[in-house]
Formats: C-alpha cells, sequence, structure tokens
C-alpha cells in the first residue's frame, strides 16, 4: 500500500505548550478573565507600596531600619516591575 502525500497528518497544527495541554480550547490563556480585576489590585498595591517605600527612605532612611530592611533591600524592592513579587 503506497501512501499520497496528501493522506499525511499535517504536524504543525498540533498544541506544543505542555503547560496549557489538556485545559480545554476555553481556557488558553494562563489566567481566566475573572481572576483579571483581582490581579490588577494586586499590581496597583504594589506600584503604591514601593512608590511609598521609595519615598520613605529618601526623606526619612532612618524609617527603613526601623522596618527591618537594607538599603540594598530597599533599593531592589523598589527596582522591580509592578508584575514581580
Amino acid at each position: 500500500m503506497e501512501v499520497a502525500m496528501n493522506d499525511t497528518p499535517i504536524f504543525g497544527t498540533a498544541d506544543h505548550n505542555p503547560a496549557w495541554r489538556g485545559r480545554g480550547e476555553a481556557s488558553r490563556w494562563p489566567c481566566s478573565l475573572t481572576a483579571l480585576p483581582k490581579m490588577i489590585a494586586i499590581w496597583r498595591q504594589r506600584i503604591y507600596f514601593r512608590r511609598q517605600l521609595e519615598e520613605m527612605a529618601k526623606a526619612n532612611p532612618h524609617l527603613v531600619d526601623d522596618i527591618g530592611m537594607k538599603k540594598w533591600q530597599v533599593e531592589a524592592e523598589i527596582a522591580k516591575p509592578f508584575w514581580q513579587r
């Protein structure tokens, strides 16, 4: 039996992302749309916290010591993007 070129399966359409396998077509995004408002609220909290920390470090550096952080820790925290913990 000879296999014609048109009878071969198309491999390029397979789902190659193992993290999303088995989750179905409806949930291809890493997070659901219902979780989006909560995620945005968390991002806003991080932005607010890092801005407050930056202001505190500039205006009252002795308060940074009171909360138990070193100068390098404050700088590292301020440098993080809002989506990073």
